[in-house]
């Protein structure tokens, strides 16, 4: 079954070459010369509408792709040009010229942001990209005329560049964009700081093979925006990710306390030092009470030892009591009932004590 195509006219798909300077010499040593695809709807070549200006959209692609990855033929779906030729047709969107920058890097993508670790992407597009499409196509160059819209990291730098870069865009459109890094990242800061503070610098040997899980860590940290230059205080020449080394010892200082941490990152690296304290807090609770245990256990054996004592000693008074009531009523009874019967009773009825029959209960100890 053949795809349905839309009636109406593609437009066309006009790939440019560029060379950057703001990218020219980025940390990562990704190209500063750059393929760009810009689309022109149907309408830029009428006749009626050769003089005619046009709005601009910048589509910012998402982690792992690329302006041009979006102008790619799709089997059995559309394209952005394919789209947007339909919408144009259908009448559901005015014409406009579709931009698509290349932001790939060796990390897999950016965010379109200005990094020290990765590149200053941000101006790449404000001070380079949009001038230049300005100057070769008919365009209204007007924030009131242009927008950006992106999914996941594009989405993120869409809703960035809308409130750091107003001035540039009038509209922005925010797909499921990257965001609440604290609340996605922070419960697995633990096990990353754990896992990287096993490549600690030794005292003999600085310079450590780091595991594919630390690189991967730091990856993610730098994708996010960690000037890992600064924040590591190492220069980049002690940052080797391809070969997975990293020398943890300070560049000037020779100091190898090292902290990571980023405004990006900082809460959930807090959030993460908290949670270890509270766990460190835990232990030092546990192991308090379970000497207080042992000692209060010791204590009591020892009062059952006391309390056993204070049994025997009264089982021993009690036979002899028991004894001491034996004699008197054998011995000293006889003789008082002699008076009674020889008339000289007194006031009182002379009575018989009774013996204690209670036991002292043993103290029993269970191991």
């Amino acid at each position: 079954m053949a795809l349905k195509r839309s009636p109406g006219k593609d437009g066309q798909v006009q790939v440019l070459e560029h060379e950057s300077r703001v990218l020219k010499g980025n940390p990562l040593g990704d190209p500063h010369v750059r393929k760009l695809a810009v689309w022109l709807p149907p309408q830029y070549e009428g006749e009626r509408e050769r003089a005619k200006r046009f709005p601009v959209l910048v589509d910012m692609a998402g982690y792992g792709g690329s302006g041009l990855s979006h102008v790619a033929w799709r089997s059995f779906n559309e394209n952005v040009p394919e789209r947007a030729a339909r919408l144009i047709y259908d009448g559901k969107m005015p014409p406009v010229i579709i931009v698509f920058p290349d932001c790939f890097t060796a990390l897999g993508g950016n965010q379109y942001i200005n990094s020290s670790a990765i590149g200053r992407y941000a101006d790449y597009l404000i001070k380079e990209i949009i001038p230049f499409v300005d100057r070769e196509f008919r365009t209204l160059a007007s924030r009131e005329h242009r927008g950006c819209f992106g999914k996941s990291s594009g989405g993120y730098g869409a809703i960035i560049h809308g409130m750091q870069y107003a001035s540039t865009w009038g509209a922005i459109a925010n797909h499921s964009g990257d965001s609440y890094f604290d609340y996605v990242y922070w419960h697995d800061w633990p096990n990353t700081l754990n896992e990287l503070a096993k490549h600690r610098a030794k005292p003999d040997n600085a310079r450590e093979v780091i595991s594919p899980f630390a690189v991967a860590a730091i990856r993610l940290l730098i994708f996010t925006g960690c000037r890992a230059g600064e924040i590591l205080n190492l220069r980049w020449a002690n940052v080797d990710l391809d070969n997975g080394i990293l020398n943890l010892s300070d560049s000037k200082t020779g100091a190898k306390k090292v902290l990571l941490a980023t405004p990006a990152t900082l809460i959930a690296l807090l959030k993460a030092a908290a949670y270890g304290w509270r766990q460190e807090s835990v232990s030092k609770n546990a192991e308090e009470i379970a000497n207080l245990g042992r000692l209060l256990y010791d204590r009591i054996s020892g009062f059952a030892d006391h309390l056993d004592k204070v049994g025997r000693g009264l089982e021993t008074a009690s036979k002899s009591y028991n004894s001491a009531i034996g004699a008197f009523e054998g011995t000293v009874l006889p003789g008082a009932r002699k008076f009674v019967e020889l008339g000289a009773k007194g006031t009182k009825e002379l009575t018989e004590p009774a013996p204690v029959e209670t036991a002292p209960r043993d103290v029993l100890k269970r191991a």
